[in-house]
C-alpha cells in the first residue's frame, strides 16, 4: 500500500474533451480539448475577455461547465466539483482569491496554515500538543515559502511587511506560497504575466516551472505562453462562431460569463474567510472537550462539503449572472 502511494504521481492529470461553459448571455469558452499529464505546466493563453479565467475556474471545480467533459486526477467534471476543489488550489485570481492589502505576510501565512490544519481531514492533528501543532504549521509555511521562492528576509519589514508594500512579483510569490501550504495536486494562477517586466515575467514562469517539476500540475492564465509550456487558447471557439456569423458581441458575452465565475467563486472565498475568522478565535482553546468532539465534527464537515458540491453544481451559473456584467473581466 505504501509503495503504491509513493509510485502514484502527486500532480493531477487534466483531460478536457469539447469542454465549454455558457452563461445566460453567451458562451464564455467552448470546444476546449487537451490532455496534460501530472506535473505539466499548462498556459491558458489569450487576450482579456476571451474566457481564460472561466476555463481556469471550471477546471478547478469552481464553476460548472455546460458542454463536453473533463477529468481532474480521474475525477469527472462537473459531477465531482467538490472533490476537485479539495485537490486543487487557487493562487492569484483577482476578485476571487486576492491578498488583503492590510494584512502582513506573516498574518496571511499563519491564517492559511491554521485553516489547513483544521480542515485537512486529519483527526490526529487535533490530538497533538499545541507545541507540536505550531511546529507542524511552521514547517508547512517554511516549505511553501521556499517552494514559492519568497525570501522573507529581503522584504522591507520581513514577515511583518504589509501586502500593500509588496512588489507585484513578491505578491505573486506569496499567493503561490499560500496555495502550496495545502499541498494541492493542481495549482491555478490567473494573470500570471500581468504588469510584470520582462525580467520579472521570466522569474514568474521559472517559479511555475519549478512547481510543475516538483510534481504539481499548474494551470496559468497569461497573455502570451512561454516556451516549453502546454499552450491552450480559448480564442479559437469565438473565432469559429464569428466565422459562422453567430458570434456578434462575443467579447461582451464572454465578459458577462467571466463575471459569473468571479461572483460564484468569490462567494466561496468569502465563506472560507468567515470560517478563518471563527477558527482563529478558538485556535488556542485546546481543552479535552473540544478534542473529544473532533471525530464527529470531521464527519459532519465531510458531509457538508459533499452537500456544498451538489449545491454549487446546481446553482453556479444562475446565482452569479448579475454580478458578471459588473465585473466585466477575463
Amino acid at each position: 500500500m505504501g509503495a503504491e502511494a509513493e509510485e502514484r504521481p502527486h500532480g493531477a492529470a487534466v483531460v478536457a474533451d469539447g469542454f465549454g461553459l455558457k452563461g445566460p448571455r453567451g458562451w464564455a469558452f467552448r470546444k476546449v480539448s487537451f490532455r496534460a499529464g501530472p506535473g505539466t505546466l499548462v498556459a491558458i493563453e489569450g487576450p482579456s475577455g476571451s474566457g481564460r479565467t472561466c476555463l481556469l475556474l471550471a477546471l478547478t471545480g469552481r464553476m460548472k461547465a455546460k458542454e463536453g467533459t473533463a477529468e481532474i486526477g480521474g475525477l469527472p467534471l462537473p459531477r465531482k466539483m467538490a472533490a476537485v476543489r479539495r485537490i486543487s488550489a487557487l493562487g492569484h485570481v483577482p476578485g476571487v482569491s486576492e491578498l488583503d492589502p492590510a494584512f502582513t505576510v506573516a498574518e496571511h501565512l499563519g491564517e492559511r496554515a491554521l485553516l489547513q490544519s483544521r480542515f485537512d481531514g486529519s483527526v490526529r492533528t487535533f490530538l497533538r500538543r499545541p507545541s507540536e501543532r505550531r511546529a507542524s504549521a511552521r514547517a508547512r509555511i517554511d516549505e511553501a515559502v521556499a517552494a514559492a521562492g519568497l525570501d522573507l528576509a529581503s522584504l522591507p519589514k520581513g514577515e511583518r511587511t504589509s501586502v500593500r508594500d509588496l512588489e507585484r512579483l513578491e505578491a505573486l510569490r506569496l499567493s503561490i506560497a499560500l496555495a502550496l501550504i495545502g499541498t494541492p495536486r493542481l495549482l491555478a494562477v490567473d494573470d500570471t504575466d500581468l504588469k510584470l517586466s520582462d525580467a520579472d515575467r521570466a522569474e514568474a514562469w521559472a517559479l511555475l516551472r519549478s512547481v510543475a517539476d516538483s510534481g504539481t500540475t499548474v494551470l496559468a492564465v497569461c497573455s502570451e505562453a512561454p516556451e516549453g509550456a502546454l499552450r491552450i487558447t480559448t480564442l479559437d471557439a469565438a473565432t469559429d462562431e464569428a466565422a459562422a456569423g453567430t458570434a456578434r458581441g462575443t467579447e461582451t458575452r464572454t465578459d458577462d460569463a467571466e463575471a459569473e465565475a468571479h461572483a460564484d467563486a468569490k462567494a466561496e472565498a468569502d465563506t472560507a474567510a468567515g470560517t478563518a475568522a471563527e477558527t482563529d478565535a478558538d485556535a488556542d482553546a485546546d481543552t479535552k472537550a473540544n478534542e473529544a468532539q473532533v471525530p464527529g465534527k470531521a464527519e459532519e464537515a465531510d458531509e457538508a462539503d459533499e452537500a456544498d458540491g451538489d449545491l454549487t453544481e446546481d446553482t453556479t451559473e444562475e446565482g452569479a449572472a448579475d454580478a458578471l456584467a459588473e465585473t466585466g473581466r477575463a
